[in-house]
């Protein structure tokens, strides 16, 4: 795609003004004394009207700037004072947004008096401050390419006190030193959600060197989703009045006292908490056709799996299930899926605890967590907790970006009787295949011993689960996850249809009625209906659901800080 420049995008809107052009401008419809007596002309009045009435053909609205409507009003009144100088130092807001914008050039500079430059949602990767008006007091570059503060950097606007840098790929090293105080002593405000800045200590000790911060966004970093966080930003910055467009309390600030004193504790990891709680609406699986035969006996049992972040490395996972840990091995070449099918009060997956360098080959994916299987009810409560802690806060973040599947399998057995043998170890059956004669107690009827196949798993639905609430700010989301239904419809019977008209034989009303669950219908045709032969079928079946929530562990107080950091950190 070519590149556009920020120059040619401004001097289309101007154009469209039309300053020259009726009813702006100097032209023969004004009125001023001189005029030949047939020409048609109009006073200063009408020609303002003109602009003004929102029906007129020459009314626009412009929203890229609030001062082009008055620049309009300036054109009919004063059309003298019109030139090239004049109409850009007019301009104090200029908003282009979504333009294709890849290239702020110098044009710019021409724009002495303005004071708020809005270019978001762009293409801009790279941005220069000897291009900018020395009069800039707020600067917003949201969801553009930028990758490096680099030459914005150098000798920005002195007076700038808003800068927007929100979704963009900044997070390096090199940038953290940019945003100082020696680079932006006047900014008050400052957005940096959104982005890619993984180590919080450092950049709040840059942000610390800012006299005149007073409201900071950070929500959205990778960094955001440890625990130690918003915490530590609290405390570590004092001058700090709104953290994440949330108003800093007196008793917010004095639970974190301290914590900024800790910072040797803190590591920059998550600790994520699933919980499966009751799954409902799952209709009975079992067949009621009372010709079925004895055996097999079928049952059936369902098992919630999902989907979540993995990191897998040469490291280990810890597994804690109602007891003691269980350290389990895990290479590269692992398999990915994790079938936890104890039921437990609390299970823990530690994920990639070791100590990644930046030579250390690894990769990010999702592995399948499953509960433990349950027979089915028509509700049923799973009781599943799971807690990760996670060590790549980058890919973290962007799985929750993305979330996460959940599904409903379902486990089908099949049950038969083993071979009976008698004491001698002989066959219970002569050649004939019939039971020996024996006496009166040995005919007591014995309880049948049962074989099952293994289980036959099938996924039986399947829905999405969202997560960006958490990057949003929100420590925990619950959800409850709707699979639709799962309702099977019944059989249609098909009646006699003659030409005069259409009925049901009345055979097969009488076999609806005993099946209860099942309607008759009439085959479709030329004035036919529907009919209910059962009041009690529902009209809507029941939609299955399962609650399911996603919490991230965050420390509410500096005491918390210590007891929560893992051992091999």
């Amino acid at each position: 795609m070519s590149s556009v420049a920020l120059s040619a995008v401004l001097d289309k809107h101007i154009r469209r003004l039309c300053l020259d052009q009726f009813p702006c401008g100097k032209g023969s419809w004004r009125k001023d004394g001189g005029s030949e007596a047939e020409a048609v002309t109009e006073d200063t009045d009408a020609l303002l009207d003109l602009l003004n009435c929102p029906h007129s053909p020459w009314h626009h609205d412009e929203p890229w700037s609030p001062q082009a409507a008055a620049l309009q009003r300036v054109a009919v009144v004063e059309p003298e004072r019109l030139d090239a100088d004049f109409v850009c130092s007019y301009f104090r807001k200029l908003r282009i947004v979504d333009k294709d914008v890849s290239v702020v050039d110098n044009y710019l500079l021409k724009f002495c008096n303005l004071q708020e430059l809005v270019l978001s949602a762009n293409r801009i990767s790279e941005i220069s401050a000897e291009n900018l008006p020395r009069t800039l007091k707020v600067l917003e570059l949201r969801a553009n390419q930028l990758c490096a503060l680099g030459r914005l950097a150098i000798s920005p606007p002195p007076r700038l006190q808003y800068l927007g840098l929100a979704a963009n790929r900044l997070g390096s090293h090199r940038d953290v030193t940019l945003l100082t105080g020696k680079q932006w002593p006047e900014l008050v405000c400052l957005d940096l959600s959104e982005c890619d800045f993984r180590e919080q200590r450092p950049l709040l000790k840059a942000l610390g060197t800012l006299p005149c911060l007073r409201t900071l966004v950070l929500e959205g970093n990778p960094f955001t989703l440890a625990p130690s966080y918003p915490g530590f930003a609290v405390n570590a910055l004092p001058r700090l009045s709104y953290l994440d467009a949330a108003w800093i309390a007196p008793e917010e600030r004095h639970r974190y006292r301290g914590m900024a004193n800790m910072s040797h504790l803190l590591v920059d990891w998550a600790s994520a908490t699933v919980r499966v709680g009751v799954m409902q609406g799952v209709p009975d699986p079992q067949d009621d056709d009372p010709d079925a035969p004895e055996f097999p006996v079928v049952s059936y049992s369902y098992v919630i799996s999902y989907m979540f972040f993995s990191h897998q490395t040469t490291a280990y996972q810890e597994v804690v299930i109602g007891g003691p840990a269980k350290r389990q091995s895990q290479d590269q070449g692992a398999e990915p899926t994790q079938s936890l099918n104890k039921k437990s009060v609390k299970e823990i997956v530690v994920v990639n605890l070791a100590d990644c360098g930046e030579d250390q080959t690894s990769s990010s994916c999702e592995s399948r967590y499953n509960t433990s299987s349950q027979p089915w009810a028509d509700c049923v409560d799973y009781g599943h907790v799971l807690t990760f802690v996670v060590r790549d806060l980058s890919s973290f973040k962007k799985f929750l970006h993305r979330g996460f599947f959940i599904f409903i399998e379902q486990e089908k057995i099949l049950s038969w009787p083993a071979e009976v043998t008698d004491d001698s170890g002989q066959g219970a059956t002569d050649k004939k295949g019939k039971k020996p004669k024996t006496t009166k107690d040995k005919r007591k009827k014995s309880v049948v011993e049962l074989v099952a196949d293994p289980p036959v798993t099938t996924v039986v639905a399947s829905s999405h689960v969202s997560l960006r609430g958490l990057l949003g700010g929100y420590q925990k989301v619950d959800i409850l996850c709707d699979f639709g239904s799962m309702h099977k419809d019944p059989p249609v019977e098909e009646a006699s249809v003659t030409d005069e008209n259409v009925s049901v034989d009345s055979k097969s009303k009488d076999d609806s009625k005993k099946k209860g669950n099942r309607a008759g219908f009439k085959k479709p045709g030329k004035g036919m209906r529907r009919e209910e032969s059962n009041a009690d079928t529902p009209s809507h079946p029941e939609t299955v659901t399962v609650e399911l929530s996603v919490e991230l562990k965050k420390w509410r107080h500096a005491s918390e800080v210590a007891p929560l950091v893992p051992a091999n950190s």
